[in-house]
């Protein structure tokens, strides 16, 4: 019982990321670089979490929700900034060779 409130709250966690979402425009390069960071490694440390629950034998459907849920919040946050960090290396690129 204890481990499934275990995943319950990293669920929870996983789901305020997103509510939780920076500025990213506002953010330098190098900002959204380490974020990217960031959240990846968040990403390795949740999906490996939940493969020690899976291991444990944990409710394979909560485990199975917990899988989709990180993935596809994981991954909508990278996107966000990675759209936003290619657009100011863009803008970068193209004000030096404007010089």
């Amino acid at each position: 019982m204890e481990e499934i409130e275990e995943i319950q709250k990293l669920i929870d966690k996983i789901n305020t990321r997103e509510s939780n979402s920076k500025e990213y425009q506002e953010m330098k390069i190098e900002e959204l670089s380490a974020e990217i960071k960031k959240v990846i490694k968040f990403q390795q440390e949740s999906l490996q979490m939940i493969e020690e629950f899976e291991v444990k034998g944990v409710q394979q459907d909560l485990i199975k929700y917990a899988k989709i849920i990180c993935k596809n919040t994981i991954e909508r946050e990278i996107l966000k900034i990675q759209e936003v960090y290619l657009k100011k290396i863009e803008n970068e690129y193209l004000k030096s060779n404007k010089k």
